[in-house]
């Protein structure tokens, strides 16, 4: 990179060189120059970014077909297997025992709460208590 002492030599030179009169418009001239430069940069750099971004897609989607083609193919090449496990009988006995070969019960949510929300679930909360009647004689005896 050009220092501040070599830029004022350049300068003085090109001066010579020129002349004041031709000066102007050799800046003009260099920053058009300068201003088409960065446009076509630019351009080529955003034509590039493109062609990038539908290589990955063409590789994201080639990457599924194959994912799907295999998947496809272990269905076909795997034979359906009837179930033949059967129901388990309950008896007074069998329900003090547990079995082995029982699976595990996966039991549902009853109310989930995104994240950062807290403050909206203790808000939910605050008016589902205020909406309770205070005591069961108040529910009792209407005033």
């Amino acid at each position: 990179m050009l220092s501040i002492p070599h830029m004022i030599v350049i300068f003085v030179v090109v001066l010579v060189v020129f002349g004041p009169q031709k000066l102007p418009e050799l800046a003009r001239g260099l920053g058009k120059l300068m201003a088409e430069f960065r446009k076509a940069s630019l351009d080529f750099k955003t034509a590039f970014e493109e062609e990038m971004r539908d290589l990955e897609r063409q590789a994201l989607l080639a990457e599924r077909r194959k994912a799907a083609e295999a998947a496809a193919a272990s269905a076909t090449t795997q034979p359906a297997q009837p179930e033949t496990r059967s129901a388990p009988v309950s008896t007074p006995d069998s329900s003090a025992e547990p079995q082995a070969n029982d699976a595990p019960v996966i039991a549902p949510v009853g109310e989930s709460v995104a994240r950062g929300s807290e403050a909206a679930a203790e808000n939910n909360a605050e008016s589902a208590t205020a909406n309770l009647p205070e005591s069961s004689q108040d529910s009792q005896h209407p005033a």
